[in-house]
């Protein structure tokens, strides 16, 4: 079955980095045949937004890029209502945006980091939610994947705000599919383990300098458990968007699918 997504538009937030998760959702959902807007907050990777707009055009799709804090209410609101202006309606959306904020040892962690981290975390996509779910409504039904981690199935030091948001985002997911399932609206956490981002790169130098050891001792300690023995790339994240976006995944929701290379999760 092909991933056939000529006529939807898509909503992807988070897609302004050059070496993100975001980025390759876009251009798999827009090389599907989908109309595609990428958001991510104006002073993130702007110029990652338009090389891809650039990019998703000069293949002959259809994209523009919004700027906005999704975590303002006015601002996310924004942000849909351009796209449904800009292609007509709303099909999908992909919650990508996430931030390690308060990644730290619990006792260090500030209740501002705790606060910064549920902000994007976990507010942001509801809030998207919230101002998507008319639009899809409205064209008889429509995908939400919310992009979580392997910090959503299980827990591992250093990483209690960012963990316990990415747990929450599991609990929006299977809320949204219960109440809108009759409505035909699929929701899904898709949750990848350790992809080489430069959100994931940043990590292992901030852990690498926590304990004095070197960055491909890092890497080993990470990677040394996964059964695939790799960290893994942001394409084989948007392949499994993909997959939940188009007729193949038209029978599940609720899930929380790991595409993580066999980690374990932890406690």
């Amino acid at each position: 079955m092909t991933d056939d997504l000529t006529g939807k538009t898509a909503f992807v937030t988070g897609a302004g980095a050059r070496h993100g998760i975001g980025r390759r959702i876009a251009l798999h959902l827009a090389r599907a045949g989908a109309n595609v807007v990428l958001s991510d907050l104006a002073q993130n990777e702007v110029p990652g937004l338009r090389d891809t707009v650039d990019e998703i055009r000069a293949a002959g799709g259809a994209a523009i890029a919004v700027t906005g804090d999704l975590g303002q209410e006015a601002e996310g609101q924004a942000c849909i209502d351009a796209a449904v202006r800009e292609f007509g309606g709303l099909d999908i959306v992909v919650n990508n945006a996430g931030s390690l904020a308060g990644s730290d040892n619990f006792m260090t962690t500030t209740p501002a980091q705790w606060t910064a981290s549920f902000q994007v975390n976990l507010l942001a996509p509801m809030m998207v939610i919230q101002a998507a779910i008319p639009h899809l409504q409205r064209r008889g039904g429509g995908v939400i994947i919310n992009i979580g981690s392997t910090g959503s199935l299980g827990a591992e030091p250093g990483f209690g705000a960012y963990t316990a948001m990415k747990h929450g985002l599991i609990g929006l997911t299977k809320t949204i599919a219960a109440e809108f399932g009759v409505d035909n609206i699929r929701c899904n956490t898709v949750c990848p383990g350790y992809i080489e981002t430069d959100m994931h790169m940043a990590a292992n130098q901030r852990l690498a300098a926590r304990q004095g050891v070197t960055l491909e001792q890092i890497k080993a300690q990470r990677y040394g458990p996964v059964a695939l023995r790799r960290a893994g790339r942001p394409d084989e994240v948007a392949d499994a968007v993909l997959y939940l976006c188009g007729p193949g995944g038209s029978y599940v929701t609720g899930v929380a699918l790991p595409v993580a290379g066999g980690v374990p999760f932890g406690i």
